[in-house]
């Protein structure tokens, strides 16, 4: 008896990727902790691609001008065509992007400081020459709970840290808090294995706690000012200082197209814009962070730093 294959569309294996913002030109979408930007031969193992699991979405090819470490989550661009990815890329390079993540780190992190500090590739010889790399730090909240995570203290400490690289080294962030002895939460590489676990029992999952929440970049067609965000929404995070901030306890209201001076600012966040285009359903990883981070009963940043990490 003859067998004829199946034709059917086979099924993707994980849920559509989030999309913040699609037009002629590019793409934003919401990238998922534990994904890779495109295959590498350095994870072979992994079935999870942004690029593929885009191309297959849209039913087109994209090009990738950025990457997020496999375990960062939030905005991700790319082209959608060559003269855009030509642009967008030259606008990295050049500096002319803004990047803001949030971190959740150990200790009580400084108000406010500007990390210089040179770095070697991570795979590079220990005689490679070192490049300049550079972070603007701020905190915008602390924590202190009742429980000892480490014998050393009778309380354990953390804070929410806004990181702005001014540069674009590998795992640079992740580098440069631990650099500063405020290392992510939940990075198994660049932090501290005991503390790692301690916070996932608290926080009920093992994970990097790194978020790529906005991008703002010149348009690659019109040079418009584009404002992307990843849905993340929390009083913390508005502008006007953490003070400010803390007295709100509302959420963030959705924002959509304003001006700022004289120039065009298109601003979507994940649920607002001209041209975003967003799914019902937030993100896993993004409901942990408004759930599990984000509720925690956090405090304005001090002037001064603490003297205990």
């Amino acid at each position: 008896m003859m067998h004829l294959p199946d034709t059917r569309p086979t099924r993707p294996a994980h849920p559509p990727l989030q999309i913040l913002w699609r037009d002629d030109d590019l793409v934003a979408v919401y990238k998922p902790a534990g994904w890779l930007v495109h295959r590498t031969g350095l994870d072979a193992g992994e079935t999870r691609f942004v690029m593929q699991a885009l191309r297959n979405q849209l039913g087109r090819r994209v090009y990738p001008v950025h990457r997020l470490d496999k375990g960062t989550c939030g905005v991700l661009v790319m082209g959608l065509h060559a003269d855009a990815a030509r642009a967008l890329s030259q606008s990295f390079e050049h500096h002319r992007v803004e990047k803001r993540y949030l971190a959740l780190v150990r200790g009580h992190a400084p108000a406010s400081t500007l990390v210089d500090h040179a770095l070697r590739p991570d795979d590079a010889p220990p005689d490679a020459a070192v490049q300049p790399a550079r972070t603007l730090l701020r905190c915008l909240a602390r924590l202190e709970l009742a429980e000892a995570s480490d014998a050393r203290f009778p309380t354990t400490r953390a804070a929410l840290v806004e990181a702005l690289p001014e540069t674009g080294r590998r795992h640079q962030i992740r580098r440069h808090l631990k650099h500063i002895a405020h290392p992510i939460l939940g990075d198994a590489t660049h932090g501290k294995g005991p503390l790692n676990r301690w916070w996932a029992e608290r926080l009920g999952l093992q994970r990097l706690w790194l978020h790529a929440w906005r991008l703002i970049l010149p348009h690659p067609a019109t040079g418009q000012r584009l404002v992307l965000q990843s849905g993340l929404r929390h009083a913390l995070l508005e502008e006007g200082g953490t003070h400010a901030a803390l007295a709100a306890t509302a959420p963030v209201a959705p924002m959509g197209l304003e001006e700022s001076g004289a120039e065009a600012c298109t601003v979507a966040n994940g649920a607002a814009g001209a041209m975003a285009v967003t799914d019902s359903a937030m993100p896993a990883d993004l409901s942990d962070w408004q759930t599990r981070v984000l509720s925690l009963p956090w405090v304005g940043c001090p002037g001064e730093r603490s003297p205990q990490a």
